[in-house]
């Protein structure tokens, strides 16, 4: 390190990483943190172009444990992933020839989640079902397998977005993922009654500053309730959206979130989803 530095270390041991692969930052879970370490130095993943890793191949089987809604016990379940198919399948029993659910890779994403799922590895998964955004929430006793399914959704929506969408960036793949009451699935805010809910209670669609869509860190003078300083308005072509936090940390983080969003433009399969948020009943 004192004759290298660095630089010389990152061009070395993170010389190959791909495009999908996410890069944790200090706010990200210890699981995340922990594999990405183990997978540069000890692993040296991302040292050969020649090398393929499991997350990478486009195809994957194995068995997850995921909470069932009604119980809310978690339950060994069998997944295959296929980009061939563009899906994410799950099965309830072993020999079934037919998946319980299947989620089409385009409307996917994953973020960890092990606070509010009980598990250092623990991991929550949204799709689009009925055009409903539903939840479910899985993990793997092995750190690394969890963090492998993780990379290789986030590999399987990647290569969807380069076929569909040929002039997408590599920065279209974004986590935009922050909860409490609320979640974020990229430009989709959600409301749910209880974390664990598998459907959102409410839904808002956030676009681009470009369409209309503004992010205050405030509250109209004239709300009522209007006392709560850590306040945040929403700003739509058709209504605004009032939300509160109980911390000005909270806030901040927030509203940076939702700026983000909002400064980054649309890309054209997000118009459609706008499209299905103003014709929703």
């Amino acid at each position: 390190m004192a004759s290298h530095g660095n630089d010389a270390a990152r061009a070395t041991y993170e010389s190959q990483v791909p495009s999908f692969y996410y890069r944790p930052t200090p706010s990200d879970c210890h699981l995340l943190r922990e594999q990405w370490i183990r997978a540069k130095y000890e692993r040296q993943e991302f040292t050969d172009p020649e090398r393929q890793e499991p997350y990478s191949a486009g195809y994957r089987e194995g068995f997850l444990w995921k909470r069932g809604r009604d119980n809310g016990q978690f339950l060994s379940r069998k997944f295959v992933l296929t980009e061939r198919e563009g899906a994410l399948k799950y099965f309830n029993r072993n020999d079934a020839k037919e998946p319980k659910a299947i989620m089409k890779v385009e409307h996917l994403n994953a973020t960890f989640q092990p606070a509010k799922i009980g598990h250092p590895h623990g991991l929550q998964v949204t799709y689009l079902k009925d055009n409903s955004t539903r939840n479910i929430f899985v993990y793997h006793e092995d750190g690394k397998e969890t963090v492998d399914w993780f990379n290789a959704l986030r590999a399987a929506r990647f290569h969807y977005l380069q076929v569909a969408f040929p002039g997408a960036s590599d920065a279209d793949q974004t986590e935009g993922f922050r909860r409490r009451w609320f979640t974020m699935d990229d430009r989709r805010l959600m409301y749910f009654k209880d974390p664990l809910d598998a459907f959102a209670r409410g839904e808002v669609f956030i676009g681009s500053r470009e369409s209309g869509y503004t992010v205050l860190d405030r509250l109209p003078p004239s709300t009522q309730g209007h006392h709560w300083p850590h306040g945040i308005t929403i700003v739509t072509p058709e209504r605004r959206f009032l939300l509160a936090c109980e911390t000005e940390a909270e806030q901040r983080a927030w509203v940076e979130a939702f700026r983000k969003v909002v400064d980054r433009p649309m890309l054209p399969q997000e118009y459609a989803v706008e499209a299905h948020f103003k014709h929703k009943p």
